[in-house]
C-alpha cells in the first residue's frame, strides 16, 4: 500500500482525514493515545495535529512529554515511509528531544525530510518542530531512522 496515494483518495473524501489516521491508529494502536490527525502526508513532508486534552497533559497541566514524542515519532515515520525508495524500509532507531517551553494548547508536529538524502543507506536524522497554536516552537526532536535499501 502506498500511504501518500492512499491518503491522497482518501483525504479528498468527507472525513477523509479522520479516517486515514484512524486506520494509521489500527495499524499501530499505540498512536491512537494521542487521537493525532494527519494533516499532509507526501515525500519529505508530513504534518500531524493534536488536541490538547486532559489524557494527554501531566500534573502541570501541559501537554505531556511523551505524548509530544509519540506525535514526533509519527508525523517523522510516516514521513520516512513516505520519502524513502520504492523497496526500501526503515526502523526508528534512536530519538533526541528538547522542551523548549510548556506546551499549553493544540499543537502541531511537522516533519521535514527535504535536507534529508533518502538514496543513502543506514542511520538518517529525521527533524520534527512541534509548534503550539501560536506557532511557537515547543518541543524539537531528532529522529534517527535505519533506513535500508532491498
Amino acid at each position: 500500500m502506498d500511504p501518500v496515494k492512499t491518503f491522497q483518495t482518501m483525504s479528498s473524501q468527507p472525513l477523509g482525514k479522520f479516517l486515514f489516521s484512524k486506520m494509521v491508529c489500527q495499524v499501530a494502536p499505540y498512536f491512537a493515545s494521542i487521537s493525532p490527525r494527519i494533516e499532509t502526508l507526501e515525500p519529505q513532508r508530513c504534518v500531524v495535529t493534536m488536541k490538547k486534552r486532559r489524557r494527554v497533559t501531566n500534573h502541570f497541566k501541559t501537554v505531556h512529554a511523551i505524548a509530544m514524542c509519540n506525535m514526533a515519532e509519527l508525523a517523522g515515520g510516516m514521513m520516512t515511509d513516505a520519502s524513502i525508495p520504492q523497496g526500501a524500509r526503515w526502523i526508528p532507531s534512536g530519538m533526541s528531544v528538547t522542551y523548549l517551553k510548556k506546551a499549553k494548547t493544540d499543537l502541531t508536529a511537522t516533519a521535514d525530510g527535504s535536507q534529508v538524502d533518502w538514496s543513502r543507506e543506514g542511520p538518517t536524522q529525521v527533524p520534527v518542530s512541534i509548534t503550539d497554536t501560536t506557532g511557537e516552537e515547543v518541543f524539537h526532536a531528532q529522529i534517527e531512522m535505519n533506513v535500508k535499501h532491498r
